[in-house]
């Protein structure tokens, strides 16, 4: 069974939507989607990206969004009503594990992709056999997700690497991979897919771009919404995160401030024929 630290309350809504305009447009660089392309979007969250895909592919595509968390999947609806696009993406409710997908829908997809799915579940390699499964032979199964080591800053923050390696502790302790975005080839590869391209979305700035003042404020909101999760660890009680987050206020006002982090990307294809009995990784 997944869990997922952060919750799905406003403030980690509003956390996602503001994460979601940091990065979708280089996302959607690396699709390279073409147009009418069937799209199974696997934990769609709020939804954003669905959306710009649906927007990519034009008319003559679909996106079908996959959602297992309720809240998640009526924010992405409201905000799709809100902005006059109720009608783009097909959203449903149901697990990455054991997608909800009719028999005439598993291999008909030409894209199948997941975003920061894999950390937060205790099998990523049965979620991308999923998504394999689903696209038709040759489809383009996706990856993107998190190695949470990457993190750096510069000038050095004691303090707040300390409350950072504390906060990748709590994945371990719910059994999931803080570090999956590094196995990412290797999950394709396990679940019969052909890996034919990886690389990194950088996610970091300097003090001065556009970009800093939200990527702080993504850290700090992301420290401040595992608080009871990191309490758990027994690595850093309520006090010292609060010194953390004191710490990062200080550190973001310097001058020659930069934080440095990269999103991992990998892709693979589902064989036009596959020998044996079945494609490995189908069964979930």
């Amino acid at each position: 069974m997944s869990f997922y630290i952060h919750g799905s309350e406003a403030s980690e809504q509003a956390r996602l939507s503001r994460l979601n305009d940091l990065i979708n447009e280089a996302s959607l660089r690396e699709m390279r989607l073409q147009a009418g392309e069937r799209i199974l979007d696997v934990g769609s969250g709020l939804g954003q990206f669905s959306r710009a895909m649906a927007r990519e592919t034009g008319a003559g595509g679909h996106v079908v969004g996959i959602e297992r968390d309720p809240a998640q999947l009526a924010e992405a609806r409201r905000q799709a009503d809100s902005a006059g696009e109720s009608a783009l993406v097909e959203w449903r409710a149901g697990d990455a594990a054991d997608l909800p997908l009719t028999a005439e829908e598993w291999g008909s997809f030409d894209v199948a992709l997941t975003r920061f799915l894999l950390e937060h579940v205790p099998d990523p390699r049965g979620v991308v056999g999923q998504m394999l499964r689903a696209v038709r032979p040759g489809g383009r199964i996706v990856l993107a997700d998190d190695d949470h080591e990457l993190l750096r800053f510069w000038p050095e923050a004691p303090a707040v690497s300390e409350a950072w390696n504390a906060y990748v502790e709590t994945y371990r302790a719910a059994g999931n991979d803080p570090f999956v975005g590094r196995r990412l080839v290797s999950l394709l590869h396990e679940a019969g897919a052909v890996p034919r391209r990886n690389t990194y979305i950088f996610f970091g700035a300097a003090k001065g771009h556009a970009d800093f003042e939200p990527l702080v404020s993504n850290l700090a909101r992301i420290l401040e919404g595992a608080r009871p999760a990191i309490a758990q660890t027994g690595l850093l009680d309520g006090d010292g995160l609060k010194r953390a987050l004191a710490d990062l206020e200080g550190w973001a006002n310097r001058p020659d401030s930069a934080l440095w982090y990269s999103i991992f990307w990998a892709e693979g294809i589902r064989p036009e024929s596959e020998p044996g009995s079945g494609v490995r990784g189908s069964s979930v």
